[in-house]
């Protein structure tokens, strides 16, 4: 059995499913069914159970799927190994964001780091679900939110901030609330997450903190879409300083509490990089990791210097 097929066997495995398998591939489904049968009668076992949609792994195929795995990893980790000392880092790069921090952050960037690692190539999902790593075969992981735990390699990317804001249309309407209190007498855009919709934390700058009742008629899973809203001046929203930043300092919202800070959950937030333990970190892994930290990680001093980039770290 050559690599390709070792492959194939988990991208089935993976998606379980030969049809989803056959469109990763760009081949035909059918071969794919006669290829694993093929295969089966070859190692004398069945991988497979078949079913009318889904195929899934009988118990020997679960146990063969989780070596092979390992051994694909070593093909893999062993050419880019080789062809980084001439080529520099090549393959392609699995890597998995949320939607926001992906469309705002990550996707400007990308043109400048295929130009620096063109032999790199990029597979971008961006999910507001935690994908799971090891099964979805991704290389790198960026998530926001307090320190993560667990059996990954953990990077701190950035701190991150929240801002509550409106828009001067909004202010000119309705007035300015003068106190984070004034807050709970208004229609509020509120972020459909726990935490998020029922009260905003604030702290000043001597220390104290104050969780403040909010409400309001707009409930939103996006934070894209809760932007938009805030810029349609339908209302105050909490948003993160890496969404924002460019239209506070443009005028297009106005942080209504500047002196303090704000949260629905924990003063303590970061954008964070998680990859799979591994003995070797393959070359377009750490290209990435370091170009992240380089771009969106540096200080806000430094960007100011490498023209207009967003506003991407707390203050």
């Amino acid at each position: 059995m050559d690599i390709d097929h070792l492959r194939l066997l988990l991208a089935i495995a993976r998606h379980g499913s030969f049809a989803a398998a056959a469109r990763e591939r760009g081949i035909d489904p059918s071969w794919i069914s006669r290829t694993i049968a093929a295969i089966e009668g070859e190692l004398g076992f069945r991988l497979f159970q078949r079913a009318s949609r889904r195929v899934t792994l009988t118990e020997a195929g679960e146990r063969y799927i989780r070596r092979i795995e390992a051994i694909a990893d070593e093909f893999d980790h062993a050419r880019d190994e080789a062809l980084a000392i001439s080529d520099g880092p090549v393959g392609v790069l699995r890597m998995t964001t949320s939607v926001a921090f992906g469309e705002k952050v990550i996707v400007p960037l990308l043109p400048s780091f295929r130009r620096a690692f063109p032999n790199v190539g990029l597979d971008l999902v961006l999910s507001d679900t935690n994908l799971d790593l090891v099964a979805g075969r991704i290389d790198l992981a960026v998530r926001l939110g307090a320190g993560m735990t667990g059996d990954l390699v953990v990077s701190k990317l950035m701190t991150t901030r929240y801002r509550v804001c409106a828009s001067p249309a909004y202010l000119d309407r309705e007035g300015r609330p003068a106190a984070p209190a004034d807050l709970s007498d208004r229609n509020c855009l509120l972020f459909a997450l726990p935490g998020f919709r029922s009260r905003w934390i604030f702290r000043n700058t001597a220390g104290y903190a104050a969780e403040i009742p909010v409400h309001g008629g707009v409930v939103v899973s996006g934070a894209l879409a809760l932007r938009s809203l805030a810029l349609a001046g339908m209302g105050p929203a909490l948003l993160a300083d890496w969404l924002v930043g460019d239209d506070i300092a443009d005028g297009r919202l106005v942080d209504l509490f500047p002196g303090h800070q704000v949260t629905a959950t924990t003063f303590e937030t970061a954008v964070w990089l998680l990859y799979p333990s591994r003995s070797f970190l393959p070359g377009k892994v750490r290209a990435m990791i370091d170009f992240l930290k380089a771009e969106v990680g540096m200080p806000a001093s430094r960007r100011s210097q490498r023209g207009r980039r967003p506003l991407l770290r707390g203050h």
